[in-house]
């Protein structure tokens, strides 16, 4: 019986952005659901808010995808960070990224 070596690759990504002219909760709701819905309906990753619930000026997007070549996870990261810093109604101030091979 032959085994095939399994090669997984797991990209992470964390944004943060200023929001600025925003001055209630409700009003970074929809500016961060607008960016994760667009982000998501592109590139089919999980993406979620992660951070600085309470602040209305800042906002933090977690993302994660699953891929078998580092080269094609890479790419498609920096697209996404291409498209969240494009995003005119919040500034990207930060981004970190992680890239695992399994």
């Amino acid at each position: 019986m032959a085994f095939s070596k399994r090669h997984m690759v797991v990209g992470i990504g964390v944004l943060t952005f200023r929001l600025h002219d925003c001055h209630s909760l409700k009003g970074k709701r929809r500016i961060v659901k607008s960016l994760i819905g667009r982000v998501r309906n592109r590139f089919n990753v999980s993406i979620a808010e992660t951070g600085a619930n309470e602040l209305h000026q800042r906002a933090e997007v977690g993302f994660s995808l699953v891929g078998n070549d580092g080269a094609v996870v890479n790419a498609k990261m920096d697209k996404i960070f291409n498209l969240a810093d494009s995003f005119g109604a919040a500034e990207m101030i930060d981004s970190e990224m992680e890239i695992l091979h399994l």
